[in-house]
């Protein structure tokens, strides 16, 4: 994309004054992203859909802001940041990506401080919830979402939670921090999230054995690649004959590089930023990092691909790739690329295993 048409895309969305507008301009330049898709770099492709969506929820963010200052409840009482999770978090939304989502705000002065705090955000969230829906993010279905009042909590609220979570680590417990793992700014106080990062990482580093839990959990999906190198298709229902892409390839891979990363206390949370960071920390020889690279850029244009629109227009994704949408050029390259990431994830695994023990 040029730097004109970028300037101008920016100003277009700064200047929309409700959801409507803004779906519209994403709308429109998601026509156009996917009409370079099979012959640019996923990479790339990926990093300038990020972009598009950071500003589209930047505008939704800012519109709240003004409308909740139309009903009377001011601007925003205390410093804030609005944060990402899952594929935003690590800048790898697709075109149909949904809401993952929290807030931390400064810690309130007192008990009646604390009621005005909660009531401002969760209003505020609640808002900004519902503009994202009406722009075309659905909400997360496991309620990982700002309106949700566990995910919009002060900062010192925030630190008890994660401590808590690591002192005991269930399943459930786990799958939130390797959320939190993921999770960025996408507005908003840069310190508040800087302290939140910090917290995280230092408690990772307290509690050596929530290695092996996390690896339990992210090795659980496995490369969609058999024995005998050939690809596992759906063998039922609707998708049958479909490659799941999603939880097959790119799922997997991006589950390996956090948790290397998360050991290694990498704060970079997208995935190319951790393959990056990990060569950098001689954890990822050079081949090794390149090699993920490419497999990682094939996964992404493969779930790009999985993508398509429903009857009123709007992105949808099952993170399945028909057959028919795989190109006979691809295949070898994905089947060398899965082959990789079942490497990876025995590597991962012995090591865990050697590192903190368990079967």
């Amino acid at each position: 994309m040029s730097k004109l048409h970028k300037e101008k895309r920016l100003l277009d969305i700064n200047g929309a004054g409700n959801p409507e507008c803004l779906k519209e301009i994403r709308r429109e330049e998601q026509n156009r992203l996917v009409a370079v898709l099979s012959a640019a770099s996923a990479i790339e492709l990926v990093e300038e859909l990020n972009e598009l969506h950071d500003a589209l929820i930047g505008r939704a963010l800012k519109l709240a802001e003004i409308e909740l200052a139309r009903l009377g409840l001011g601007a925003p009482p205390v410093p804030y940041a609005y944060l990402l999770f899952g594929s935003g978090g690590r800048r790898e939304q697709t075109l149909s990506s949904d809401q993952d989502s929290g807030i931390v705000y400064s810690d309130p002065e007192d008990e009646e401080d604390a009621e005005r705090l909660a009531h401002y955000f969760r209003s505020f969230a609640a808002m900004v919830v519902d503009y994202l829906i009406k722009i075309g993010y659905p909400p997360c279905e496991g309620n990982v979402i700002a309106s949700n009042p566990e995910w919009c909590l002060p900062i010192g609220e925030w630190e008890r939670k994660l401590d808590s979570w690591f002192a005991e680590p269930s399943w459930e417990n786990v799958r939130y921090l390797l959320i939190v793992a993921d999770g960025r700014r996408v507005a908003g106080d840069a310190g508040l999230v800087e302290r939140w990062h910090q917290r995280f990482h230092r408690d990772v580093q307290g509690h050596p054995v929530i290695a092996r839990r996390m690896m339990e959990n992210t090795l659980r999906h496995k490369v969609l690649v058999g024995v005998f190198g050939q690809l596992l298709k759906e063998r039922y229902g609707e998708n049958a004959g479909s490659l799941d892409i999603k939880y097959g390839a790119y799922i997997p891979m991006v589950n390996v590089f956090r948790l290397l990363a998360v050991q290694a206390g990498i704060a970079e949370t997208s995935t190319i930023g951790r393959i990056r960071a990990l060569e950098q920390a001689d954890i990822l020889t050079a081949k090794e990092a390149r090699e993920s690279m490419e497999a990682f850029d094939l996964f992404l244009k493969l779930r790009l691909l999985a993508a398509a629109k429903d009857e009123e227009g709007q992105w949808i994704g099952t993170g399945k790739l028909p057959a028919e949408k795989l190109n006979r050029e691809w295949k070898t390259p994905l089947k060398k690329a899965l082959k990789l990431g079942r490497k990876l994830q025995r590597q991962v695994e012995r090591e865990m295993r050697y590192r903190f023990g368990g079967r």
